[in-house]
């Protein structure tokens, strides 16, 4: 009985603490929820657009995955350095997902995979635009105690455009595609162009409700500069080891492709993919909290061991029920990391320097976002899925260790003071 009180109790607790969120915080989380759907509607049918519809291999899927999240991890750095030398985020936040959503749509004219290639590098570089500006943002927006919360409830914002996203897409494909096991290039394209409709509200909601956040400076402060120099030594250890596991750490369009290996269609793709992120909003929703009470760095190592064996899971599975099982766990990792890599980053570093942090943190998946899938497509062609998920396991656990022994961040210390 009371530990069904304290249950109770500690729900309520939680909530309260989400209650108590600042609006801007609950204005970004609406504007990704939003451009979230929109993305989420095709990113789990491009891969079987680009396979069965224009023809390409595993090793040019990865390449344009990892080119485009490549691209726009370089720009991120930039975008979040300017930021913060205009002292204002706002119009880059605006601009990125102005951008996004004008490209997005041009998939419905796409008839070869370089053309894809063309439209997603577009499209990722509004998001290279916006995502420094706006996680800084949120980091102005709360105080230490809250930075967990507040970005574990931006992820599960996001994750939940990301389960909303593929069940229209499933939708979308029951009302289009009239053969689900060799849909047409128009079938795809009438798709494609129903997916812009939530990523322009997003452009609107983001114009009108989302508030700027002018950077404040502490006392002596020195204006920002594009280099790691005045940075936290953990901050920079941290860097080098998150480089690391993105590389072990490939575009998930190879899940989707070992989904399709193990025997699910093409209509229960989008609801595969809807699942997953539903268990990314549930665990974010506590993760991020988690990180608040039991410290960033014990729930980052948690989710990357548990990233790892989900990897080497994938690399055995054989049948669609274990295949399903692996994808819900798989969304656990998120809610442990995510949301807890943010809010690390703005316990290292001074508010002056946020957004160039959180540039200099995406910068980290951007110098090998693009080897991890190039490789990971690679392996895939040479020596089979097997061979491929077992290699970035070991990569991601090797990580994990890392961090746990080299980083050593101050719990509790508020730098912003």
């Amino acid at each position: 009985m009371n530990a069904d009180l304290g249950s109770v109790e500690n729900g309520s607790n939680l909530w309260r603490r989400y209650r108590g969120l600042p609006r801007n915080v609950v204005a970004i989380g609406l504007v990704s929820l939003l451009n979230d759907a929109s993305s989420e509607i095709i990113y789990p049918l491009l891969p079987v657009f680009l396979a069965s519809s224009l023809g390409a291999s595993a090793g040019v899927i990865g390449a344009i995955e990892g080119l485009a999240e490549s691209i726009s991890s370089l720009l991120k750095l930039f975008a979040g350095y300017l930021s913060d030398r205009l002292g204002k985020r706002k119009l880059l936040v605006v601009a990125g997902y102005s951008l996004a959503s004008i490209a997005r749509p041009l998939l419905a004219f796409a008839r070869s995979w370089s053309q894809v290639l063309a439209i997603r590098l577009t499209d990722r570089v509004g998001k290279g635009i916006r995502t420094a500006p706006r996680d800084a943002m949120i980091a102005d927006a709360v105080r230490v105690e809250q930075r967990g919360l507040a970005f574990g409830f931006h992820r599960a914002m996001d994750h939940s455009g990301a389960v909303i996203g593929p069940l229209l897409g499933y939708l979308l494909v029951v009302l289009f595609v009239a053969n689900s096991h060799s849909p047409t290039t128009e079938e795809f394209s009438k798709i494609f162009l129903a997916a812009s409709v939530p990523a322009l509200i997003a452009v609107m909601v983001a114009i009108f409700f989302m508030r700027e956040s002018p950077v404040h400076a502490h006392h002596g402060a020195q204006m920002a500069k594009l280099s790691l120099r005045g940075f936290d030594s953990n901050f920079k250890r941290f860097l080098v080891i998150l480089a690391l596991f993105t590389l072990s750490n490939s575009s998930d369009s190879f899940l989707i492709l070992r989904a399709m290996d193990s025997g699910v269609s093409i209509a229960m793709v989008p609801l595969l993919w809807a699942a997953h992120h539903g268990t990314k909003v549930l665990s974010s929703l506590f993760g991020g909290d988690l990180s608040d009470r039991l410290g960033r760095k014990r729930l980052i190592v948690s989710g990357w061991v548990l990233y790892a064996a989900v990897y080497a899971g994938f690399a055995f599975v054989s049948n669609t029920a274990s295949l399903w099982i692996l994808f819900l766990i798989y969304g656990i990792y998120f809610g442990l990391a995510e949301g807890a890599e943010k809010a690390l980053v703005a316990d290292l570093v001074r508010p002056e320097q946020r957004g160039t942090a959180y540039g200099l943190y995406n910068l980290a998946f951007g110098v090998t976002v693009f080897p991890a899938s190039l490789l990971m497509g690679m392996i895939w062609d040479w020596k089979g899925p097997t061979v491929a998920f077992l290699v970035s396991a070991v990569m991601g656990a090797t990580a994990a260790m890392l961090l746990l022994l080299l980083v050593r961040p101050h719990p509790g210390k508020d730098l912003l003071q």
